[in-house]
């Protein structure tokens, strides 16, 4: 349906592959000012077309591949996209976000997105080429890995699942050139529909409102990411493991399964290390100037080396120091097309059921001797890698060991120690798609590891700074942004303030008390903030490439907006205040070498939490807030 807004191609395909028919979905100029694109309106379609309690592996399961209005507009760091579904791992609403050539590709185009559905009857692949598309035979790629598949399918912008996506490993990914959508198992829905992969080209442009003066917000906002402390300094040097160290040092890195926080060998496995001695080159996105990647050399190739999750939850996590083995497990995972977080949380939990006597299983801690098979048995659901496929809460019910399984809502925890960063754990609890760092906030920038820091142990200012972290991250990702885009929030000056000792812990002070502020914020109608943050320049070139009236105010209600209708899916599947949690491990027992007793009150947060959304006390949005936010559409008796 076309669009009066630019950004927009105005067109979503529609492709049944059960019947072989394609056509358009229509989608209203009114759901792209309230939901923008990718996750958000993904999960608006959701909304609309899944009856709850399908199967997310069955036919009857959608996946919508969608943009967002910058994707592809050359404004920084606009080449993600993202890909939903029920989520065969949780059971939740499931998406994930990424780069590579594909989204901008669709777009050229001609197209925003796609929604997939039904089953083929044999592999499959689609192609396509601006208004022509078609589904071709994947006969002869199916059981290719990742990079092989997408290199047949041709030149274009390409996407593909590995042998874990075929073999429907709860976990797989879908990859994109070397970028990967790694969470909540993209690429089992994928494989369960026989589709291994798509390919588009096209030449379409982008249609730009106010093409000059989005040229010049684009080229400020550039230069502001490349003067940065963060963005152009410390990302591009040592990559997303910059904090590694830091993590460790602050008793925030996970180790021996997140049974503690410091890690005496993080040295070994550092973003600091990797870059001295493994570092060929920077590699990144198409249009992002952090340029954050990692080129290392394997086996004579240049191939993607680790990010900051893999260096953690297979190497400290595991009691593992050996950086050579992680780049060849990190690149094996890409290829066969896995989730590195997820996999790594699944070898900590074994390690640790075989370590308490209650399943033996051959893997444990620091040996790394059978990690490569156990890699492939995983991805072709060989002998134990049946189960270990099934992810950490399968594995929790079926030999037990709930207490200190690593998940939330089915999906396991990001690679940061929620005990020194409680703010941070509460945004794993609340987080839509389970326990996700980045939907939960990512706090711990806030807590452990920025330049000015809250203490993070206070409990009475975590509520609000969570859900105003959850908003503004969400709406960057919807607008079509990477979120490390937002770390220039922290202004330059902060960096050099927090070298000397005084000012930094007044700075700490002073944030940790400023919550009567940050809680008052949430409650600001958009109406009073039509005005744009300098240091988030994502409104003003969302106005000036859309033509939407857009400001700080619009911009954080598409955040909570889109939160809001995510919370209102998994209610719909049954996924509510019972699910808003940790395990015991986090909240019972108080982190080794902590200075005084450190959990993660989850039930004294909580309750603030919901007040704050706008949510009863059972954690179900009230009728006024779905009115507020333009959601009253949805019939909230019949999701109780």
């Amino acid at each position: 349906m076309a669009s009066r807004f630019d950004g927009y191609m105005g067109k979503i395909l529609d492709i049944n592959l059960s019947t072989e028919t394609i056509g358009e979905y229509p989608v209203s100029d009114k759901d792209r000012e309230r939901f923008l694109g990718g996750r958000f309106l993904s999960t608006k379609i959701m909304w609309d077309e899944l009856k709850p309690g399908i199967d997310p592996l069955s036919d009857d399961n959608i996946l919508i591949i969608m943009t967002s209005p910058l994707t592809g507009t050359g404004a920084p760091s606009t080449s993600r996209y993202d890909i939903s579904a029920k989520s065969p791992l949780t059971g939740a609403v499931g998406h994930s976000n990424s780069g590579g050539n594909f989204g901008i590709r669709l777009k050229r185009a001609g197209w925003d997105g796609m929604v997939v559905r039904g089953r083929a009857t044999a592999p499959v692949y689609i192609e396509v080429d601006e208004d022509r598309v078609s589904i071709h035979s994947a006969k002869e790629i199916w059981g290719l890995d990742t990079q092989a598949a997408q290199t047949a399918m041709g030149r274009g912008g390409t996407l593909a699942i590995g042998q874990a996506g075929e073999n429907l490993v709860k976990f797989a990914t879908a990859v994109s050139q070397e970028r990967s959508h790694g969470r909540t198992g993209m690429g089992a829905v994928m494989g369960s529909k026989n589709l291994k992969g798509i390919i588009a080209r096209g030449k379409s442009k982008i249609p730009i409102r106010d093409k000059e003066r989005f040229k010049k917000t684009v080229r400020k906002w550039t230069k502001m990411l490349q003067g940065h402390p963060a963005t152009g300094e410390a990302a591009p040097r040592y990559g997303t493991a910059v904090f590694l160290t830091a993590l460790s040092a602050g008793n925030a890195l996970p180790t021996k399964n997140f049974s503690r926080g410091t890690y005496e060998k993080a040295d070994k496995i550092s973003g600091q290390r990797l870059a001295e001695e493994y570092l060929v080159k920077n590699d990144g996105c198409v249009s992002c100037p952090i340029r954050c990647g990692r080129v290392v050399e394997l086996d004579g190739k240049h191939v993607k080396g680790p990010e900051y999750e893999i260096l953690c939850l297979m190497g400290s996590n595991l009691l593992i120091n050996d950086m050579e083995a992680i780049i060849r497990w990190n690149h094996k995972l890409d290829l066969l097309g896995m989730d590195t977080i997820t996999v790594g949380n699944v070898l900590g939990f074994a390690a640790e059921l075989g370590e308490k006597g209650m399943w033996d299983s051959g893997i444990q801690f620091g040996k790394k001797e059978n990690i490569s098979g156990i890699l492939e048995d995983i991805a072709h659901r060989r002998g134990i890698g049946a189960d270990l496929a099934e992810g950490v809460r399968f594995l929790s019910d079926k030999y037990g060991g709930q207490d200190f399984a690593a998940h939330v809502k089915g999906l396991e925890i990001a690679a940061y120690e929620p005990r020194a960063s409680v703010g941070h754990g509460l945004g794993y609890a609340t987080a839509s798609r389970g326990a996700c760092h980045l939907d939960g906030g990512y706090l711990i920038y806030l807590e452990v590891t920025g330049p000015v820091t809250l203490n993070p142990l206070h409990l009475r200012s975590k509520p609000g700074w969570v859900i105003l972290n959850q908003n503004l991250l969400a709406a960057i990702s919807a607008g079509g942004n990477c979120l490390f885009t937002s770390w220039t929030f922290i202004p330059k000056i902060a960096f050099t303030l927090s070298s000397y000792r005084w000012v930094a812990k007044t700075i700490t002070w002073l944030m940790t008390l400023s919550w009567p502020v940050v809680d008052a914020l949430l409650k600001v109608p958009p109406v009073f903030m039509k005005f744009h943050v300098p240091l988030l320049p994502h409104s003003r070139a969302l106005k000036m490439a859309t033509g939407m009236k857009m400001d700080f105010g619009r911009f954080s209600q598409v955040g909570e907006r889109g939160y809001t209708l995510e919370r209102l899916f998994n209610l719909r599947e049954g996924i509510g205040k019972e699910s808003d949690t940790l395990p015991k491990r986090f909240t019972d027992e108080s982190l080794q070498g902590a200075k005084k007793m450190s959990v993660v009150p989850i039930s004294q947060m909580l309750p603030k939490y919901y007040r704050l959304r706008h949510w009863d006390a059972d954690g179900f949005p009230k009728k006024k807030t779905l009115k507020k936010l333009d959601l009253d559409f949805v019939d909230l008796d019949s999701l109780k």
